[in-house]
């Protein structure tokens, strides 16, 4: 069974930090395309970070705040949160598709986890 189980979430006042972590399961993680994405409160989903199955980083318009990083012998997928600002308030879940001619794409026919919330308020 796939399973992708967020953590770490919470509240934080601003500037503060926060890391995120993604335990997965029941796929070869390694070869994956591993990503965050968030959805703020009545907005659409944004896309954060991912690394690819090369383990190619790439941001969104995030970085040099958040950090995405994953351990391989644990199979767990992590974003560090740094210095946070109120509208990084969102729901955060991981995700992960196989690569598709070597290209991470059609994440919606790859697994995503619950999420976990982060709520970013003084």
């Amino acid at each position: 069974e796939v399973q992708l189980v967020e953590s770490g979430g919470g509240l934080v006042q601003p500037g503060g930090s926060l890391r995120l972590s993604c335990a997965a399961s029941g796929f070869a993680f390694s070869s994956f395309c591993t990503g965050w994405f968030r959805q703020p409160p009545g907005k659409e989903r944004e896309w954060v970070a991912t690394i690819n199955h090369k383990d190619i980083i790439t941001y969104a318009d995030v970085k040099p705040r958040f950090t995405i990083s994953r351990d391989k012998f644990k199979n767990t997928l992590y974003l560090q949160l740094n210095n946070l600002k109120v509208e990084d308030t969102a729901h955060y879940y991981c995700a992960a598709v196989f690569p598709t001619d070597g290209l991470c794409k059609s994440w919606a026919s790859g697994f995503r986890g619950q999420g976990t919330n982060v709520t970013v308020s003084s």
